[in-house]
C-alpha cells in the first residue's frame, strides 16, 4: 500500500506527526484530529488511520496510565467505554466502502464542529444521575464517527468534560477513551487489509516524529500562553475542515 509511497509525501507525514505530536505536547490532546486531517489530504482515511494507530495508542497508554485514579476511572466510565467499542465496530466498512467517498467529508465536518466548541467556550453539564444513559449514548456516537472519520473526540470529550472531573482525572480519562477508540479502530483498519507490515517503516517513523513533537511542546509548555495556543490551534483546525469537507464534495 505504501510501497510507492514519494520521498515527498514520507517527508510530508514525517512532518504532520511531529505537529500533532507538538500539539498534544502542548494541550494533552489534538494527535489523531491533526493527523487525520492532514493526512486525509494526500491519502484516503484507512490508510491515514492505519499510520495513527502505533503512535496514537503509545502516547495515550501513556497519559491513561499517568496519574493515580485509573481504577476509579474505568469503573465509572466502562459502559461508556464498552459503547464506544460497540459503536466503532457497528460502523465497520464505512471508510472503505460505498460510503468512503464521504470519508474526507465527514472529517471535515468532525474538525468543524470540534473546532467550534473549542472557540467558542462552550460547557455543558451532566449530572451523576444522567451518565449511565447519556455515557453509552455519546461512546456509541463516537465510535460510529471514529469508524467513519478515524476522529474520536466528538461527542467523547465534551461529554467528559461535562461530568466534573478534576483535572488529572479529567486528562487520564481522556487517555482512557482515546486508547480504547485506537483500538477498537485498530480492528476495523485491520479488517480492511491496512493493518499490515508493509506499513511497519511508516508506523515507527510516524512515532519517532509524535514522540520528537510531543517532547518538544512539552518543554515548551511553561512558555507559551495555552490560551492564545488553542485558539489558533482551533482556527486552524476550523479551516483544515472547510477545506476537506469543500474538496472531497467538490
Amino acid at each position: 500500500m505504501f510501497a510507492a509511497m514519494l520521498d515527498g509525501t514520507a517527508v510530508f507525514i514525517g512532518l504532520v506527526f511531529a505537529l500533532a505530536g507538538f500539539i498534544k505536547g502542548v494541550i494533552g490532546m489534538g494527535l489523531p484530529t491533526i493527523s487525520m486531517g492532514l493526512l486525509a489530504i494526500v491519502m484516503p482515511p484507512v490508510e491515514a488511520a492505519a499510520l495513527l494507530i502505533i503512535p496514537s495508542l503509545v502516547t495515550n497508554v501513556w497519559q491513561m496510565v499517568g496519574g493515580p485514579s485509573l481504577a476509579t476511572i474505568v469503573r465509572r466510565l466502562w459502559p461508556m467505554m464498552v459503547a464506544v467499542c460497540l459503536g466503532t465496530w457497528a460502523g465497520a466498512g464505512l471508510m472503505t466502502g460505498a460510503t468512503a467517498r464521504y470519508g474526507a467529508a465527514l472529517l471535515g465536518l468532525a474538525l468543524i464542529i470540534y473546532s467550534v466548541i473549542g472557540l467558542t467556550n462552550v460547557r455543558f453539564s451532566v449530572s451523576r444521575e444522567r451518565e449511565p444513559v447519556l455515557g453509552p449514548l455519546s461512546g456509541g456516537i463516537t465510535g460510529l464517527i471514529t469508524a467513519a472519520t478515524g476522529v474520536f473526540v466528538i461527542p467523547a470529550v465534551p461529554f467528559l468534560q461535562a461530568i466534573g472531573l478534576e483535572k488529572e482525572d479529567l486528562v487520564q480519562a481522556l487517555g482512557l477513551s482515546f486508547t480504547v477508540s485506537t483500538l477498537a479502530l485498530a480492528f476495523n483498519v485491520s479488517m480492511a487489509g491496512a493493518l499490515n507490515l508493509s506499513i511497519a517503516g511508516a508506523t515507527i517513523g510516524a512515532l519517532v516524529m509524535a514522540g520528537v513533537g510531543m517532547w518538544i511542546g512539552t518543554a515548551l509548555r511553561q512558555r507559551l500562553q495555552p490560551a492564545v495556543f488553542r485558539r489558533w490551534f482551533f482556527i486552524g483546525l476550523a479551516l483544515l475542515g472547510i477545506y476537506l469537507a469543500v474538496r472531497s464534495l467538490a
